[in-house]
């Protein structure tokens, strides 16, 4: 991958990475180390907490998600679950994908 398909590649993830944070922990209760872990699972790139942990900031400031404060140990973790306004945005997201765009991705993820 040379350098110009290597920063269109991370600025389409870095794009959608709202929304993917926002789609992990709706589907269950994450930390913010866990969500630097499922991304990098799921997109091969890595998120450092300096990328993560200002866009967790960001989507609670904005009551997309909740943080809550738990003590395991001497740690104090901070687990994150989607809000119902963070529920409907996901909503309108995948309404999106319905439209005529979603032939584009097809057309796109098709191609070889």
């Amino acid at each position: 991958m040379n350098e110009l398909e290597r920063d269109l590649a991370k600025a389409a993830i870095r794009g959608f990475s709202r929304v993917i944070i926002l789609w992990l922990v709706s589907r269950k209760l994450m930390s913010g180390y866990t969500i630097s872990k499922e991304l990098k699972r799921l997109t091969g790139w890595s998120f450092h907490s300096g990328v993560v942990y200002p866009l967790l900031y960001e989507l609670e400031e904005n009551k997309l998600i909740d943080g809550e404060w738990t003590q395991k140990g001497r740690r104090r973790i901070k687990y994150y679950s989607a809000t119902k306004q963070g529920l409907e945005l996901l909503n309108r997201v995948r309404e999106l994908f319905e439209m005529p765009v979603k032939e584009i991705f097809k057309d796109f993820m098709s191609q070889t």
